[in-house]
């Protein structure tokens, strides 16, 4: 793009501003729209560019935090170069008045730029706003249909403890689990594993972990209860089975502090996000004031703007 100004700078005929008011919603809205649809078409553009970059492979592609950085400056950038672009249409369109004077004709200027990004501001809420409700009724009824077919499927074939049986990948369901599995071969005092059902047992177990968890270790009759259900399913002997307890506890504590810490993670990303997000678009606010100051000048001075050799708008 290349900015040259007229030789024959003939001023812009200024006009007295409008009795109802000193906004002129056209250009405003105009640049508001235009902020808009320029943001969408760079952010498209940079979605595919980030594609690009990325791989499902392992050691190839950008890593994560590359690419979260990499989306973040994009993101900023596109979103501050759409504002600027739109407070400039709201600047150089609007009219200039006689009746103002340098300082009160800027503010004006800036004004129409400041109207633009907060109009802007809300468009994007908007559009992120539908985008996310419709996310959330195809997961619902997604969600409802997955449960419809699981009922559907109960009902055909049902069998004793099938809710319980379902496949579940907590830690305290795994923890029951190591709990509850056969003795290993050739152990001492084993038998082969008593009949009781796994739905007898894994209740109490989960109960008396979760009254644990946040428990430097477990309760004495806690573990003395549980020791002695793996000696009834499993028949090991009783210090092998309070030592698979311990063991199973120890590891449930430490799944317990991974998921603390992936959360901890989680809130701070967050927390970075949302400032960057309040920063990119404070930033973008003085973009627009400071494009529609710029469109003003050009409006006034008659500067021709020719964008990729073309003297036209487009």
């Amino acid at each position: 793009m290349t900015v040259t100004t007229s030789s024959s700078p003939t001023a812009v005929t200024a006009t007295e501003g409008p009795a109802s008011g000193y906004i002129e919603w056209g250009p405003l809205i105009l640049g508001a729209l235009g902020a808009t649809a320029m943001s969408v078409v760079l952010l498209t553009f940079g979605a595919a560019l980030g594609l690009s970059v990325v791989s499902p492979y392992p050691f190839a592609g950008i890593s994560a935090r590359g690419l979260a950085v990499l989306t973040g400056t994009y993101t900023a950038l596109a979103l501050v170069a759409s504002f600027a672009a739109g407070g400039y249409l709201a600047g150089r369109l609007r009219t200039p008045w006689v009746s103002a004077d340098a300082v009160e004709s800027h503010f004006r200027d800036g004004a129409h730029g400041f109207g633009v990004w907060a109009l802007g501001v809300l468009l994007g809420a908007a559009l992120a706003v539908s985008g996310a409700g419709a996310i959330l009724k195809t997961a619902v009824h997604t969600s409802g249909a997955v449960a419809a077919a699981g009922t559907a499927g109960g009902a055909a074939s049902p069998a004793p403890g099938a809710a319980l049986d379902r496949l579940s990948t907590t830690p305290t369901d795994y923890a029951v689990d190591r709990l509850l599995a056969a003795a290993p071969a050739g152990a001492a005092g084993a038998v082969p594993a008593p009949g009781t059902p796994r739905s007898d047992l894994a209740a109490p177990i989960a109960r008396a972990f979760a009254a644990n968890l946040h428990n430097p270790q477990l309760d004495a009759r806690d573990r003395a209860t549980l020791a002695q259900l793996v000696v009834q399913r499993t028949g090991m002997a009783q210090a092998d089975a309070e030592k698979r307890v311990d063991d199973a506890f120890t590891e449930l504590k430490a799944a317990e502090q991974k998921a603390r810490d992936a959360a901890e993670q989680a809130r701070k990303a967050a927390l970075i996000a949302a400032f960057l997000a309040a920063a990119t678009l404070a930033i973008g606010c003085a973009a627009a004031c400071a494009g529609a100051e710029v469109g003003a000048r050009h409006r006034d001075q008659k500067t021709l703007v020719v964008l990729f050799g073309s003297r036209r708008f487009w």
